[in-house]
């Protein structure tokens, strides 16, 4: 038995669309599974908590949606030591990208979910919360707290408006970063501590990032002029950014970050600085392509 989750609002209903196509696929080829849905991400919480206290012993999850399914899920599946996969529906589909699966071959992921056994991988844990892809702070957490106040426009694009927005007005903050072995006292425009190794649809922040190494990479973006970042910020696509010499990347399994600042983890905010986040070795187990 498999419990197939569905976020309905994914990707502006492409949730729906993508679950409904997953559903068919699975019932094809005799696979029993459960549809656990919501209409919130709190009902939907409760609803695969209760499935999974039903059926401890389920085969996994499939969930349907992007990086914030992903989240939901997460806090669930880890602790139950249930194996996922996330079905790419969603705006951003970091982690999907990250664990390698191309966006577009559905039918190839569920056969491999489905027919193979799945892989042990890393997991940032950040204060109690559980986050697979990047955790970030600075001014990518800042356009995402404008993004979410915006009614338009809709998907990747949002984003991209929320930038245009913040970037006149934005001041590089004071932060003191604890690693394993040193401490980084420093200005900085953005943070971003990184299991996986893309964040906002695609954007390579981090992109030697290796989910099975135990260690996070540690990317900090020093000041730069506005003029030099919005020169340099589109080379974050290729992650060609990481020979700029404003940009410095450490490794580390835990990281301390203390600011007047908030973060953000798999596009969820966090909350407010200081936080302690951990990279917990082969933390749960997925299908890698």
């Amino acid at each position: 038995m498999w419990a197939l989750v569905i976020n309905p609002v994914s990707g502006q209903g492409r949730g729906t669309t993508i679950g409904t196509y997953v559903a068919g696929y699975l019932n094809e080829n005799k696979i029993e599974f459960t549809i656990v849905t919501g209409n919130s991400s709190l009902a939907l919480s409760d609803h695969l908590k209760t499935f999974i206290l039903k059926n401890p012993d389920c085969n996994g999850v499939i969930a349907v949606g992007g990086d914030g399914l992903l989240h939901i899920i997460l806090q669930i599946v880890v602790p139950a030591q249930i194996p996922f996969t996330i079905i790419p529906a969603g705006t951003g589909n970091d982690f999907v990208r990250t664990l390698g699966w191309d966006l577009n071959e559905v039918d190839v992921q569920l056969n491999q979910v489905t027919t193979t056994s799945p892989t042990p991988i890393d997991l940032g844990l950040v204060d109690g919360e559980w986050f697979g892809a990047i955790l970030s702070t600075g001014f990518d957490s800042i356009v995402n707290e404008k993004a979410n106040t915006m009614q338009w426009p809709k998907g990747p694009m949002k984003y991209n408006a929320a930038i245009a927005i913040e970037l006149p007005r934005f001041v590089p903050r004071h932060y003191e970063i604890t690693l394993d072995d040193r401490t980084i006292s420093t200005h900085a425009m953005l943070i971003a501590v990184a299991n996986g190794r893309s964040y906002g649809a695609g954007m390579l922040v981090c992109p030697n990032a290796n989910i099975g190494d135990g260690l996070f990479d540690v990317m900090v973006l020093h000041p730069v002029s506005k003029l030099e970042f919005i020169k340099v910020f589109p080379r974050v696509f290729a992650g060609t950014h990481v020979s700029h010499p404003a940009v410095e990347i450490v490794r580390s399994k835990n990281v301390t970050i203390e600011s007047n600042a908030i973060a953000y983890a798999d596009g969820e905010r966090i909350g407010q600085l200081p936080i302690a986040a951990e990279c917990i070795h082969d933390a749960v187990q997925t299908w890698v392509a």
